[in-house]
């Protein structure tokens, strides 16, 4: 192979087995989700509960919303899970995570190697990126790459039992997510999510 040419990645699992399966219980987080396939995921298993904050029309700022609220609310777990194609968006949010280091976060990447939004475009992923590597660099510690079932209960006790910022990269096939209605106004999820968390809107 040339340096200039790249091989398809394949991805086998199937997403609507193996997110549940990486979850867990739920209720153990609060939860920003990004666009698209990972709202509708986490919206499928939680029953688009109000510790649900699911992303819409902002390409790239799961990542920061999660660290925002990991520092903020440092008594409660916070679960980021993106996509490759969002996350690639703001890959550079990578790099602060890694040097404020919250220990009550975890970034779950959910890669299919495509732009599911848009088309199914292939995504940098599927040629070769690897997002676990990005995170090691940036100087997260904690890391993993979960591409078979067997591994997955590893993964939930990562997202669970670390004394700092965790990312899972959970590499699945390039299949539909679930079909799910979701809350799609911004301003309406936000009062949801802050009266749940708060108390108030």
């Amino acid at each position: 192979m040339s340096d200039n040419e790249t091989s398809d990645a394949k991805f086998e699992m199937d997403r609507q087995k193996a997110v549940p399966a990486l979850i867990g219980n739920h209720e153990d987080f609060l939860i920003i989700s990004g666009l698209a396939g990972t709202s509708k995921d986490m919206a499928s298993l939680t029953g688009d509960a109000a510790h649900l904050y699911t992303m819409a029309g902002a390409m790239g700022a799961a990542t920061a919303m999660g660290l925002g609220l990991a520092l903020a609310q440092p008594d409660k777990r916070v679960l980021v899970i993106t996509g490759d194609g969002e996350l690639l968006m703001n890959v550079g949010t990578l790099a602060t995570i890694a040097v404020l280091n919250p220990s009550n976060l975890s970034v779950v990447c959910v890669d299919n190697g495509y732009y599911g939004e848009t088309g199914y475009q292939k995504s940098h992923t599927s040629r070769g990126v690897d997002l676990e590597q990005m995170a090691i660099g940036a100087g997260i510690k904690m890391t993993c790459t979960i591409e078979h079932e067997e591994d997955l209960a590893e993964g939930s006790r990562l997202l669970r039992e670390t004394n700092g910022t965790s990312f899972i990269l959970l590499r699945v096939s390039p299949e539909e997510p679930p079909a799910v209605k979701r809350l799609m106004e911004p301003a309406a999820a936000r009062t949801r999510f802050r009266t749940a968390l708060l108390g108030r809107p």
